[in-house]
């Protein structure tokens, strides 16, 4: 278990760090980034590391998408738990190295590249809005690395997900699915508005998928 815990560990820890610094240099027009380079950060360093990891843990990556496995019967409980405080470490982890790395500003430039809420999006749409995308990438994990039809790609379907689902819910929600996500620049930079909505969007759409897709759409391996 320590070596799919370290796994897990340092794919999220990827995810946060590569996100987070994505997002500060998008806020530069020069740099060229802008959404569509923002998206593509989190999509390729989920599809980088969900290779690299899968074959060790599963790679995760993701509170939310372990808790779909969960629902879905495909983890135990005590090790979802272990992967849950993997994850939440490899995020607080990456939010503390940025602050070094930014120097003294730092603590603004991780608050800024927390998941929040977008101007007039309610903490209700918001949690509707991060449900529903989870669900897809929760869905799409299943099809491609769970279900013994999934086809042998590694973690490219699931990092285009994730890419999809920034392009679309970037502007309104930060497109977080993922708690860890969240909760670790907010821990690193204090930024903790609307945190509650990147843990029940999340989870109930983690869920969701995992019943859907786990306990009935699933071929079990013979």
């Amino acid at each position: 278990m320590s070596k799919k815990c370290l796994a897990e560990f340092i794919g999220t820890f990827t995810l946060i760090f590569v996100g987070v610094g994505a997002i500060h240099n998008s806020a530069d027009p020069s740099a060229g980034v802008g959404l569509l380079g923002v998206a593509l950060a989190h999509g390729l360093a989920i599809a980088v590391m969900v290779s690299a990891t899968g074959g060790i843990s599963g790679g995760h990556l993701n509170p939310a998408v372990t808790f779909g496995i969960l629902a879905g019967g495909k983890i135990k409980p005590v090790d979802a738990v272990a992967y849950w405080i993997s994850q939440l470490a490899g995020g607080v982890a990456a939010g503390l190295l940025l602050l070094c790395i930014y120097g003294a500003d730092g603590k603004e430039i991780v608050a800024k590249g927390t998941p929040d809420l977008g101007q007039g999006v309610s903490a209700g749409t918001g949690i509707l809005v991060e449900l529903v995308l989870t669900f897809f990438l929760v869905f799409v994990v299943y099809g491609t690395a769970v279900d013994a039809r999934a086809p042998k790609i590694g973690g490219l379907a699931i990092g285009l997900t994730v890419a999809l689902d920034i392009l679309f819910g970037g502007p309104l929600t930060g497109a977080a699915m993922n708690p860890a996500r969240t909760f670790g620049p907010a821990v690193a930079s204090g930024h903790w508005a609307n945190h509650l909505v990147y843990w029940i969007g999340p989870m109930a759409g983690g869920a969701l998928a995992g019943l859907v897709y786990g306990r009935f759409l699933i071929k079990e391996p013979k």
